[in-house]
């Protein structure tokens, strides 16, 4: 038993021990080779998240070996497990027998396993969780195939070597150093600031071109990113310089039966390279060279269920334990990533001025004093003239890109007279505004329970009108249609989403996130809303709404092939980084801020949620470190529940964490209240 099972065991002093029954089984024929097998329990239950051992009977000996999924008899029932290994001996008296072999594909490789206990050693979770993530579901006919494919002897077939092509990162700091030391077999470390969306010189080439190079040198490659419509991009520019069939995809969007076959193809080795979403990080790939990740920022790349854990961290970890590369790639450049680089973990490849001005828009932002000289309203109008203008002139070359907030047609709406928000008369929902009805005017109905309000009464003033507080991508696209109907408008948000537009002149209103591309890029871009995303109560409004501006920006055309942007927001920090697009100073600066106020990520943050009395006890019980900052408890707007957060320097992490999972487990098992426990939540502060 290693020296987690150990710690996790200890948990339990102080319960008086159960009497063992006598073994049911006792009459089990028993494998003579390495009769116990060390099982992992596929169980979310803190206090179980250890391994537990069991007799390998005579006839399951074949089968039964490391990474096979089994069937157990726990607690009376027949609970799902991994078998982690084979070993001569166990500490307990009398073992219980393995029920079932029920999958003799060894999908839980050893490296998978390592990496989930380290996630879940980080983000204070249990080991099954993290699995959860990390293996597709068991799909019984692929499993069948895959066994006689190896009996036939299959494996990894001959490669065609790759074709990365000249450099794409010619002219960026540290760019060709990076790629000659990943083709040569090296591990280097990087953080690229992409400068453009589209074109023969975007990202996804520049990342490919990166994972060419290390197909070459005879070692895998994984690269994550957020969404399907950027894994459709990668996937295509990988299909341009790797060998038809020697990389796969992993993404649940592709259907339990192509994830699970994609996945026993990455086992068995027969491709190394694996494009992906979040589960993909854990793929078990031969010999990897390289991980990349691309825009860390995103909120999509952290787990919804527990541990909550970031794709980043998960690669991160990976990276240090395999001794691999890693490509952290962005159009700007996250707080966690500068973080790296002051470090010295990671080294930067950023362009070099002469090239970023050659290949970015022009950036102009309606809040500067010579734009609000030519005019005055300049600072208030949600389309002032220069956007206004700037999307006239630019419709005669091709498309222009106009990104909003929200989806929509109003999703607020205020009192005229006092401004107050406007409230449903049934449940207090605020009321919102939706598309045309059955007459000419937007039906307004409450955004909780849809009960339409057509007289509507101000509880605070009693007013009678109403006030549009935000305007969605409808309205803005209905407006938009009337200033210029002679182009058509192009509506992308909410479940309508689109992957890609024509090179043809058109009016392209999208959420922020849901850009389409332009395969020549945008002759414009207008950035509506900033201020109401920077006004969000959350410590990374500013640094996302600048990742949002650079990711709209950087699929406009260069500045020398008259591409525009205008941004319409109040000066900021934030805006001034754009306009010099300067991602890379922003993030320095932003992260010597949170540094001065111990705020994350300079510092690491574990937030503990759930009733008042079980946070209280939860914390009183940790006896954490003098070093550790706690704040709390607190309670949650609109919930019963309150939150403490703990800040603590990433020396004291382990120290922590591992407190916190103890504690867990220990709490589980006497049956206390449960808590919530989240590490680096995003939307935590």
């Amino acid at each position: 038993m290693d020296v987690e099972d150990g710690v996790q065991l200890s948990l339990l002093s102080g319960f008086v021990p159960r009497e063992r029954t006598p073994d049911p089984h006792s009459g089990v024929v028993l494998a003579t080779q390495l009769p116990v097998a060390r099982v992992l329990i596929e169980s979310s239950l803190p206090h179980l998240d250890r391994i537990f051992d069991y007799s390998v009977p005579a006839e399951l000996d074949a089968e039964a070996l490391p990474g096979v999924r089994v069937k157990v008899r726990f607690s009376g029932q027949e609970l799902n497990g991994y078998l982690t290994e084979r070993v001569a001996e166990s500490d307990t008296a009398r073992l219980t027998p393995l029920s079932k072999v029920f999958s003799a594909v060894p999908v839980l490789a050893p490296e998978v396993l390592a990496l989930a206990r380290a996630v879940a050693e980080r983000c204070a979770g249990s080991v099954s969780d993290v699995l959860r993530v990390a293996i597709p579901p068991r799909v019984a006919k692929l499993d069948k195939e895959y066994l006689e494919r190896l009996a036939a002897g299959g494996g990894a077939p001959e490669e065609e070597p790759a074709t990365p092509g000249p450099s794409l990162l010619a002219g960026y700091q540290n760019g060709a150093p990076f790629l000659t030391h990943l083709a040569a077999g090296g591990s280097p470390r990087g953080v690229l600031n992409a400068l453009q969306g589209f074109g023969p010189v975007s990202w996804h080439h520049q990342l490919a071109q990166a994972i060419a190079h290390c197909f070459a040198s005879g070692r895998g490659a994984v690269a994550v990113v957020p969404d399907q419509r950027d894994l459709l991009l990668l996937e295509d520019a990988v299909g341009a310089v790797l060998p038809v069939g020697s990389f796969v995809r992993l993404t649940a969007e592709d259907g339990q039966n192509s994830r699970y076959g994609n996945y026993l193809r990455v086992l068995s080795g027969e491709v190394r390279v694996v494009l992906g979403t979040r589960s993909a990080a854990y793929a078990p790939v031969a010999n990897p060279g390289l991980f990349c990740l691309w825009d860390d920022g995103d909120d999509n790349h952290v787990e919804r269920r527990a541990p909550y854990q970031h794709s980043r961290d998960v690669l991160l970890l990976r990276a240090e334990a395999q001794g691999a590369a890693m490509l952290l790639a962005a159009h700007s450049r996250s707080t966690e990533s500068q973080r790296l680089l002051n470090t010295g973990w990671a080294q930067p490849l950023h362009p070099e001025r002469s090239v970023a001005r050659q290949l970015t828009a022009r950036v102009i932002s309606t809040a500067d004093s010579y734009e609000t000289g030519l005019d005055p309203l300049a600072r208030v109008a949600r389309l002032p003239e220069r956007a206004w203008s700037t999307a006239k002139e630019a419709l005669t070359r091709g498309p222009v890109l106009v990104q909003v907030a929200r989806t929509g047609y109003a999703p607020s709406l205020a009192c005229q007279r006092c401004r107050e928000i406007a409230r449903c008369k049934v449940c207090s929902g605020p009321l919102m505004q939706s598309t045309h009805g059955s007459g000419l005017e937007p039906l307004t109905a409450c955004r909780w329970c849809s009960t339409p309000e057509t007289d509507f009464q101000c509880s605070t003033c009693g007013g009678h009108d109403l006030r549009r507080v935000v305007v969605g991508a409808t309205r803005t696209a209905e407006e938009l249609g009337k200033a210029f109907p002679q182009f058509p408008v192009i509506s992308s948000s909410g479940d309508h989403v689109k992957a890609s537009i024509p090179d043809k002149p058109a009016v392209v209103v999208a959420t922020v996130g849901a850009e389409p591309l332009a395969p020549s890029g945008y002759a414009a871009a207008l950035l509506l809303d900033g201020d109401a995303q920077m006004r969000r109560e959350s410590l990374r409004a500013e640094e996302g709404t600048l990742r949002r501006w650079f990711n709209a920006a950087a699929l406009v055309r260069p500045a020398r092939e008259g591409g525009v942007v205008v941004v319409t927001a109040d000066e900021s920090s934030a805006v001034a980084a754009l306009v010099r697009w300067d991602p890379a100073g922003y993030a320095e600066r932003e992260l010597s801020l949170r540094a001065e106020l111990g705020l994350p990520p300079a510092v690491r943050i574990a937030s503990i949620t759930g009733p008042q009395s079980a946070v209280s006890s939860f914390v009183a019980a940790l006896d954490l470190p003098d070093s550790v900052r706690t704040v709390g408890p607190a309670p949650l707007n609109g919930d019963e529940d309150y939150r403490t957060l703990l800040f603590f320097p990433f020396g004291q992490a382990r120290q922590v964490t591992a407190r916190l999972r103890s504690l867990k487990a220990a709490n589980a098992a006497k049956k206390l209240p449960g808590v919530q426990v989240r590490c680096d939540g995003l939307d935590v502060l």
